[in-house]
């Protein structure tokens, strides 16, 4: 299943039209012990580049943004009560929520994992 990268940090995973969104453990890695995460709510419609969840931390609140137009039809609930998972394990136990793509094309406005590597050296 191709995974993809924004600038912003989030990786979509994508399997059909249907996407698994997270942030990366780049990112998880940048904002330290993360203490709360806001999620969406299943069925909302999210255009590309909306903020669906907030992530608080010891740090900062971050917002994460939706790389994709789609409708959210589910929610990590276990990030409710665990919201460690994301330091734990960003790009797998730790995603957000999982959207139907509107519009698989936006896609091929994100980066692969070689150029978002490229792109996190560069920082």
């Amino acid at each position: 299943m191709p995974r993809y990268f924004t600038e912003d940090h989030e990786w979509i995973d994508v399997e059909g039209e249907m996407g698994t969104v997270g942030i990366t453990d780049y990112a998880q890695s940048q904002l330290g012990d993360i203490t709360f995460v806001e999620l969406p709510e299943k069925g909302d419609q999210l255009k590309k580049g909306d903020a669906p969840c907030v992530v608080d931390s010891v740090k900062a609140a971050s917002d994460v943004y939706s790389p994709v137009t789609g409708e959210v039809i589910e929610v990590n609930g276990d990030l409710d009560e665990q919201p460690e998972l994301v330091n734990s394990d960003a790009e797998d136990g730790g995603w957000f929520f999982k959207i139907r793509l509107a519009n698989p094309d936006e896609l091929s406005g994100l980066m692969d994992a070689d150029k978002y590597s490229s792109f996190v050296d560069g920082l």
